[in-house]
């Protein structure tokens, strides 16, 4: 080629600098890294791919309608320096991750910026949960669609947008290295002494509203468990914030950064209490038993609650349509209700094994074991860019 092939990656928040940092690697491995040149918006994993961020996107990570309507002059703003940082770079394809509030604006700001661009979405929005007239919207906007579950794409194919499922990158990840004995030892811990993992997600809302949930959640926990170890997740985009909030707990907790100690982490704890997302599949996959929690905005959550339609908001409960993790939502996330959970769990080996069990019988019904996903996406993309 005359030109190494430009691909603009775009990712407003921290699952999606995952997803794009595996699909440039991938894309790197297709086609050699000295043909392949990246640009885009992406935190520190896309960073280590090459792709420069113009700015940080940790003030992307907004949750609920009404953070949305507070920060939606900030997003126009960060938009506006997406497209601009296309029509500098000319990419010949761009690849908008996820992020739906932000990621839809910039598709239609490229639209009209830049009309033959070629545009992919890397997730799309969770129409059969809530709001399925954004799939018609999706389609008016780009030109392919990659999917992570293989219920998504007849939502979008009926409104004619071309779409392919290349699998959920989570469900590849390798724990054949994490080891949760060794975690016990670097800190101290007896390898019968009960372990908590707190993960309380990686937005600053989540954080605001997850953390103090989770501090009074433990330490109702540690009343009737003094030797009850507690370990909390901390993700690189609030880093900060988190620890400043954790390091006035009452008792000790040690704090789990980096992907490796992360991993063992998981293998090491009985059992795990999280914010809904993406870490619940990885807790299922290191074969933890989990309990999952969630809260939006009282403002948020009515505007939102008349638009949900899926009975549960885990990718596994919704992939088996069973309750298998117990979820708790709004008001039900109360620190009485979460510690009855997890206490269950902590006392009961055969509950954790039962509920181990079906975990790993419900990863199988989402796509465990296909091949690599990001494979699959740089596949698509490079199709879609005319590279074979």
């Amino acid at each position: 080629m005359s030109r190494p092939l430009t691909v603009m990656l775009v990712a407003a928040e921290a699952s999606g600098d995952n997803l794009g940092a595996g699909l440039a690697q991938a894309i790197k491995a297709k086609v050699g890294a000295d043909n392949v040149h990246f640009v885009g918006v992406g935190g520190p994993r896309m960073a280590e791919q090459g792709v420069v961020s113009p700015f940080d996107i940790s003030d992307l990570s907004i949750l609920g309608w009404i953070e949305g309507l507070r920060a939606y002059g900030r997003v126009k703003q960060r938009v506006r320096e997406t497209v601009e940082l296309a029509v500098d770079e000319k990419p010949d394809v761009a690849v908008l991750i996820d992020s739906w509030g932000f990621t839809i604006r910039v598709a239609k700001g490229l639209r009209a910026a830049l009309p033959g661009l070629k545009i992919v979405k890397y997730v799309g929005p969770q129409v059969w949960a809530s709001r399925p007239g954004r799939a018609r919207t999706l389609a008016a906007s780009v030109d392919h669609l990659m999917t992570l579950h293989g219920f998504d794409p007849p939502w979008f194919e009926k409104e004619g947008l071309a779409t392919t499922f290349v699998g959920n990158p989570s469900l590849a990840i390798d724990f054949s290295q994490a080891d949760g004995d060794r975690f016990r030892r670097d800190h101290g811990l007896g390898a019968d002494q009960p372990l908590l993992l707190i993960l309380p997600g990686s937005r600053p809302a989540e954080i605001a509203r997850m953390t103090p949930l989770f501090e009074q959640t433990a330490r109702r926990l540690r009343i009737d468990r003094p030797d009850l170890a507690v370990a909390v997740v901390v993700a690189e985009t609030i880093a900060d914030d988190l620890r400043g909030r954790v390091a006035g707990w009452p008792f000790r907790t040690i704090l789990v950064e980096g992907d490796a100690a992360k991993k063992d982490a998981m293998r090491a704890a009985t059992v795990a209490l999280a914010t809904s997302g993406t870490v619940s599949t990885e807790l299922a996959l290191a074969g933890l038993p989990m309990v999952i929690a969630y809260k939006l905005g009282g403002l948020s959550f009515a505007l939102t609650r008349p638009l949900m339609t899926s009975r549960h908001i885990t990718l596994f409960n919704i992939a088996a349509d069973e309750r298998i993790a117990p979820e708790f939502l709004q008001s039900e996330a109360t620190p009485e209700a979460l510690s009855r959970a997890v206490a269950e769990r902590l006392d009961d080996a055969t509950l954790r094994a039962d509920q181990i069990a079906r975990q790993t019988a419900a990863l199988d019904l989402m796509g465990r074991g296909q091949p690599d996903p990001s494979t699959a996406a740089a596949q698509v993309v490079l199709s879609v860019a005319g590279v074979n």
